[in-house]
C-alpha cells in the first residue's frame, strides 16, 4: 500500500477490500446490470479537487469507485482512460461510506451529457 494518504488505491487494494464483502446479500433489485471493472479514475469535485480513485463497478446508469477521502454528494465529473482515449462522465455521488485502510467506497448515477457548444 503506498504511504501517500491521498493516492489512487491499488487493484490488490480494490480486492482486499472486496473479499471483505457479504456477497450473497439478497436478490439484485438493481435497474441494470453491473459489470465489475477496475480502471484508474479521476473525480473531479465542484470545488475543483481531483481525487484518484480505481473503479468497482458500472452499468449503464452507474458507476462504482474506490477512493481515499469522502466525496460529497454532489456532481462530479469522473474520468477514465483508454490507451487512445479519455472518456469524460457527469455523475451524480449518491452515496460514500468509509471502508478499510481510511479508503471510501461511493457510488453515483450517469447524468445526461451536457452541450458543449453552449
Amino acid at each position: 500500500m503506498s504511504t501517500d494518504p491521498w493516492s489512487r488505491p491499488s487493484a490488490d487494494d480494490l480486492r482486499r477490500i472486496q473479499e471483505t464483502f457479504d456477497r450473497d446479500v439478497g436478490p439484485n433489485v438493481r435497474a441494470a446490470e453491473r459489470l465489475e471493472l477496475s480502471v484508474p479514475a479521476e473525480i473531479r469535485t465542484k470545488r475543483g479537487n481531483t481525487i484518484e480513485a480505481i473503479t468497482r463497478e458500472i452499468s449503464r446508469n452507474g458507476i462504482g469507485l474506490l477512493h481515499r477521502g469522502a466525496i460529497n454528494m454532489e456532481e462530479v465529473y469522473v474520468k477514465m482512460a483508454s490507451e487512445t482515449r479519455d472518456f469524460y462522465y457527469r455523475v451524480q455521488i449518491e452515496w460514500c461510506m468509509p471502508c478499510d485502510n481510511g479508503m471510501f467506497l461511493s457510488g453515483g448515477r450517469f447524468l445526461p451529457v451536457q452541450d458543449q457548444s453552449k
